[in-house]
């Protein structure tokens, strides 16, 4: 099934194409909303939550890691191949990982509202204006470290 993903014009990092109520504006009170998941060999959709809806991914090529949160903070993993799908329920923290180091994955994620919002934790905690004093105290650690993550995120 590799012929799907043409690797010549695949994106160098990992790459969102929404279709929802911001970029179709006919899909206001619809409630249902899709994106376009394309992850490039060893690429991360960082931990995020969708604070309005469940996403429904469907691999439709390649291989990807998945997991998800609860609210007792367990964590749910699972290996998806070619043709998988995986539930993340509403409002809770996920990932997608390609671990695969040499092919990209592609998957589509259905949403039932057409403005399912994404709360990205690394841009929300580390590229924001939260003091750094405040983050460096909730994670138990130095102001160094904080803007070490920072300037880390800004390079991206």
């Amino acid at each position: 099934m590799r012929a799907i993903v043409n690797e010549s014009s695949f994106p160098a990092n990992f790459t969102v194409l929404k279709a929802t109520m911001v970029e179709l504006p006919a899909l206001n009170g619809q409630s249902v909303s899709y994106a376009l998941l394309q992850f490039p060999a060893s690429s991360v959709n960082p931990p995020h939550t969708h604070p309005r809806s469940a996403e429904l991914l469907f691999l439709v090529d390649g291989n990807l890691e998945v997991g998800f949160v609860d609210t007792t903070n367990k964590l749910f993993t699972q290996s998806l191949q070619s043709g998988d799908m995986f539930i993340f329920p509403k409002g809770l923290v996920h990932y997608q990982y390609n671990a695969d180091t040499n092919n990209p994955a592609i998957a589509i994620s259905a949403f039932g509202s057409a403005n399912a919002g994404t709360v990205s934790l690394p841009k929300t905690l580390f590229a924001t204006d939260i003091d750094d004093a405040i983050l460096a105290k909730s994670f138990k650690t130095d102001v160094s470290t904080i803007q070490a993550l920072k300037a880390g995120l800004a390079s991206r």
